[in-house]
């Protein structure tokens, strides 16, 4: 299975219990031997990162190509803050034909339904069958009641625009803060998260922020690539923000 170099480590411990072998990478390979799976995962956790058009229809034709079904994580694409992010299954990307596409989304970031593990596969109908058969095996279907939870939740909008604007408010006032304590934040385009690094191994910058009483998540939790970086999230509540924000500022 072929997955982001920086990545959510669910792809990798899914492969794991699949008994498949990982391989990172963020452009197509130039073979597909034993590969059977690819993972895209745009904007990305942890670093925010979005792929634009060009990327995400490389991919789809070297899926198509090499017949190897393409699955892209888009749990953050209502959270577009410098750059809109675009799904895999839109036209100006797949074309009309869906065939060997897979999107997955969740309510868990735009609802904030992240204790009701529901979310939506769409797609290449062919391959949504397929896991929803290996899934009612598994006994994994969503409970009737999480199913309305969902439907309420996807029938306002509203809500989903005043949660994107409190992570914006959230995201400005510590984007300001990190920046002004003097490190850097890379990509971030989009997501609950920044990407941030002091240039130097991601454990020291973690000591660093302990020391300020500031809790983030070390960038080698994600992948060999993401040493340097810290993950710092959004999710907090306003009042924790405004102290990270505060302590930042010495």
């Amino acid at each position: 299975m072929l997955i982001p170099s920086v990545a959510y480590p669910t792809y990798e411990v899914g492969a794991v219990v699949a008994g498949l072998d990982v391989r990172r990478t963020d452009v197509p390979p130039a073979d597909a031997d034993g590969v059977v799976l690819v993972w895209l995962n745009s904007p990305g956790n942890p670093h925010g990162r979005v792929m634009d058009d060009d990327e995400l229809r490389a991919w789809v034709d070297w899926g198509r190509t090499h017949g190897v079904p393409i699955a892209s994580d888009e749990c953050y694409v209502t959270l577009g803050w410098d750059v809109e992010p675009r799904s895999l299954l839109h036209p100006a990307v797949a074309g009309n034909d869906h065939a060997g596409l897979l999107a997955v989304h969740s309510l868990s970031k735009q609802s904030s339904a992240a204790g009701y593990r529901g979310g939506l596969l769409s797609g290449d109908p062919a391959l949504v069958r397929r896991v929803w058969e290996v899934r009612r095996h598994l006994g994994l279907l969503v409970p009737t009641p999480v199913q309305a939870a969902m439907t309420a939740a996807l029938a306002d909008d509203a809500h989903v625009d005043a949660q994107r604007e409190r992570y914006r408010a959230r995201r400005d006032r510590l984007a300001a803060a990190v920046r002004g304590a003097g490190l850097r934040i890379d990509h971030s385009a989009a997501g609950l998260y920044l990407w941030v690094t002091r240039d130097e191994d991601c454990w020291a910058t973690i000591d660093w922020l302990a020391g300020l009483g500031i809790v983030a998540a070390p960038g080698a939790f994600y992948g060999p690539s993401g040493e340097r970086h810290v993950r710092m999230a959004l999710t907090a509540t306003d009042e924790r923000i405004d102290t990270a924000v505060a302590r930042l500022a010495g």
